[in-house]
């Protein structure tokens, strides 16, 4: 195992010289700038013309003619935007180091009136135009430019692709513009089916009813646009590139070019931690994985993760997908968690959740949950005496918001992920038989418990092969009856490294992360971060909290047989001190078929 720690620590020395060397020689390669003569830009303008270009400030100082050319560009393009439409160059000569610019300015434009010529009233609501807004002020290329993109946009959302927009009714007295703005929108388009092009499983039925492109439905290029981020979010396809849209007299087809990506999984990790109970002895943990996605091309994807977190404590997950709910856009998800922690007790959570997807506005789900956490009977009972274990039932429902737009599912480098909940129910105490009836007269056998939570991640995109992750989750329990199987439970390579898995026991918590990410290939990178979080726990008779941190740094890469990953981490906490003797190494391999 010294081993392996060496190695660890010389990945991160490499890595952290190359980030501090990099600046460095790219600061010595660039060439020594050689100084270059200034060219002086003079403006030349008929008297009439000076007043109005007192407003303008431009560069009459650059580094050569070229750079004066484009100065005087500019000059002319910010001059039409604000109305001096026939502004313009009429001649320009260079001597010695100066450029002569001779330049006509001209009459401002303004609007005299823009009317309404025949657009409806969801057109003006939508595209914000008014007539007031266009009456005795400046003539500006670019506002009106905009205003018929508004109102264009408005168009294509609601079936019509080929509208068009024009001024009708054109007069210009003395520099004042008189017009009607028109609207055309040429006749209504409807979707007629959706293609997939690409070696795929994946059905056109299901994609369809995923992405709510129902044949009949009125024609919305936001829509279209929206759905690239949707599919992103399956784990089990890739775009080759964007969609197309044939459009057939009033009918459009929709072509999405994807590929099947290797999704299924089977994984294996194993952990080595130091055994509490045994001096200079190891304690292996382990995880496996399956995940089933996407079968016979439906989107419905199976999941089951088993974990031993340390000597004698057991989790068991699954969890099944099945979308496109009797034929509705709605999915239905089943979860099932169990816990056993060593001897003390066992907690059985069944939950069933149904989501609706929305083009614009993320993920919704509505679900509701039954635990039901029983004290086992080998458990010490000067624990129950002092209420940190209890036998409880407890029923919630919630709300769930899930928004993301993370460039790709398993490596992303560029996006942000948001999910929030919100949960309330009813905890019921059920009587040990091991304790006298008595033991419950100081206790509310009934109480109302509220659950918040709350994850951000963010990538942010370093040139092309680094990515900085910042990360943010955390969760509160709200009761004034909180037992120690009724907490969350952190630490471990998923929330906190640098600790034993479900090391601490949390009524609230919050974890911050800074991650680095050097990308080698596509999906192989070195990391290096840090975890920063916060803990609380009150219990009725104790209420501790504490700072945890955890730091360190590993290896993602592709082999034949799968996605290899090894971490290395070292924590700190009230409990344990940052030592190597503490460290803790996480690897495995993630097999996808």
């Amino acid at each position: 195992m010294s081993t392996v720690i060496t190695q660890m620590y010389k990945i991160a020395a490499v890595v952290l010289c190359l980030l501090l060397w990099l600046p460095q020689v790219q600061a010595q390669t660039q060439p020594v700038a050689t100084p270059r003569p200034k060219v002086i830009l003079r403006v030349h303008t008929a008297p009439e013309d000076t007043p109005r270009l007192r407003g303008y400030t431009f560069r009459t100082s650059l580094p050569d003619s070229t750079e004066a050319s484009k100065e005087t560009k500019a000059l002319v393009y910010q001059l039409q935007q604000d109305g001096y439409l026939l502004s313009s160059v009429d001649s320009l000569y260079l001597r010695r180091d100066t450029l002569h610019v001779k330049l006509h300015v001209g009459q401002q434009y303004k609007w005299a009136q823009l009317r309404n010529g025949n657009l409806s009233e969801g057109i003006l609501i939508e595209s914000g135009f008014r007539e007031k807004f266009y009456r005795n002020v400046s003539f500006k290329p670019q506002e009106y430019v905009r205003l018929q993109q508004r109102i264009l946009d408005y168009a294509e959302r609601n079936g019509y692709p080929f509208a068009s927009v024009w001024l009708d009714s054109i007069r210009i007295e003395n520099g004042k513009i008189d017009a009607a703005l028109m609207v055309e929108k040429a006749f209504v388009v409807t979707y007629d089916s959706l293609a997939i092009v690409g070696e795929t499983k994946t059905q056109p039925k299901f994609l369809m009813r995923y992405l709510q492109l129902l044949p009949g439905q009125i024609y919305n290029q936001d829509q279209v646009n929206a759905s690239q981020r949707m599919l992103t979010q399956l784990p089990y396809i890739r775009q080759t590139r964007s969609p197309q849209v044939q459009f057939v007299r009033d009918k459009a087809k929709v072509y999405y070019f994807i590929e099947d990506r290797q999704a299924n999984q089977i994984d294996g990790v194993v952990g080595f931690l130091p055994d509490p109970t045994r001096q200079d002895k190891l304690l292996i943990t382990g995880e496996a994985n399956l995940n089933i996605r996407n079968i016979r091309g439906s989107g419905k994807q199976l999941g089951l993760q088993w974990r031993r977190v340390n000597k004698g404590s057991v989790i068991l997950n699954g969890e099944y997908l099945h979308p496109n709910l009797l034929g509705t856009p709605f999915e239905l998800g089943t979860k099932f968690n169990l816990l056993k922690q060593d001897s003390s007790f066992i907690t059985i959570q069944p939950r069933l959740q149904l989501s609706y997807y929305t083009l614009k506005y993320g993920k919704f789900s509505v679900f509701t949950e039954w635990r039901n956490s029983r004290i086992l009977s080998s458990a010490n009972m000067q624990s129950l005496q002092q209420l940190d274990l209890a036998d409880a039932r407890t029923n919630t429902y919630g709300l769930n918001y899930l928004w993301n737009n993370l460039d790709d599912f398993y490596f992303p480098r560029r996006g942000r992920l948001v999910e929030l909940q919100l949960a309330a129910g009813n905890k019921k105490l059920l009587r040990n038989a091991d304790l006298e009836k008595s033991f419950y007269d100081t206790l509310d056998l009934k109480t109302t418990q509220l659950s918040l939570s709350l994850r951000v991640e963010n990538f942010l995109r370093f040139g092309k092969n680094s990515a900085l992750l910042t990360c943010l989750r955390g969760e509160a329990l709200l009761n004034d009856q909180i037992f120690l199987n009724d907490m969350y439970r952190i630490g471990g390579l998923n929330t906190l490294r640098g600790f034993d898995e479900y090391f601490f026991f949390a009524s609230s918590y919050a974890v911050g992360t800074v991650e680095y990410r050097l990308f080698t290939a596509a999906d192989s990178y070195v990391l290096l971060f840090y975890d920063q979080g916060y803990y609380r726990s009150d219990l009725e008779n104790s209420k501790v909290s504490g700072y945890p941190l955890g730091l360190g740094g590993g290896i993602s890469f592709s082999t034949g047989a799968g996605i290899f990953q090894l971490v290395y981490s070292v924590g700190k906490s009230e409990q344990q001190p940052i030592s190597l003797r503490f460290s803790k190494i996480h690897f495995g391999i993630t097999s996808r078929f």
